[in-house]
């Protein structure tokens, strides 16, 4: 099992067939978090679209994404978590941030070199999925508008010998203890982040799966 304030986080790449390689992931780590065999574990839905593992795995809390050519779980007996992962792609960033994101994130991105501001959507589009999902609604109810806590630096930047340490999830602005955090996957064309409804002093366990 995962250990008390921990969320183990898979992701990798993934050649077709997304949604299925998704899905194959999250039952072969909840059967081995949860010391079960894989064909004792089933996937349901809530209302809001959340998975939920039934069998002797039902005890954690589980989230899955898939973008084109990867796929992300996320999996805790801690409390509810979201992950989301994006495959970046070009799109005209600021058009789309001042129509769907808060003033304030349009403003930052505005503020950014132009170079970078794809990315840096994808940072805040990838928390902003990753924390609707540990909430059961997605991006409805506002989700687009949720306000993030800024960086004060460029973390999408990939520094050649940096370790992939994945970083402390960061407590949301809005004081209701939900935290979140984009994680490291090197050079490569993915985003990906995790969110956690009690993410205090949450330790992040990610592995890169490639199979």
């Amino acid at each position: 099992m995962t250990g008390p304030g921990a969320v183990t986080v898979l992701w990798g790449p993934v050649d077709s067939a997304e949604r299925r390689a998704a899905h194959a992931t999250l039952l072969r780590a909840a059967a081995e978090l949860s010391g079960s065999p894989p064909h004792s574990i089933g996937i349901e839905y809530e209302t809001g679209g959340r998975p939920r593992l039934t069998g002797p795995a039902a005890v954690l809390h589980v989230s899955v994404s898939h973008s084109p050519g990867a796929r992300a779980v996320a999996l805790s007996t801690h409390a509810p978590v979201g992950v989301d992962i994006e495959t970046v792609r070009p799109l005209p960033a600021l058009r789309m941030a001042r129509r769907w994101f808060a003033p304030a994130d349009a403003d930052w991105l505005t503020r950014l070199p132009q170079p970078e501001r794809v990315r840096a959507f994808y940072w805040l589009w990838t928390q902003k999925e990753a924390v609707g999902k540990a909430r059961g609604h997605g991006l409805a109810h506002g989700g687009l508008t949720q306000r993030l806590p800024t960086p004060t630096h460029r973390p999408w930047r990939f520094r050649p010998g940096t370790p992939a340490t994945p970083p402390a999830l960061d407590p949301l602005p809005d004081g209701t203890g939900t935290a979140c955090a984009v994680l490291p996957t090197g050079r490569g064309p993915h985003v990906l982040a995790v969110a956690c409804l009690d993410g205090a002093d949450v330790r992040i366990d990610l592995r890169r799966c490639d199979r």
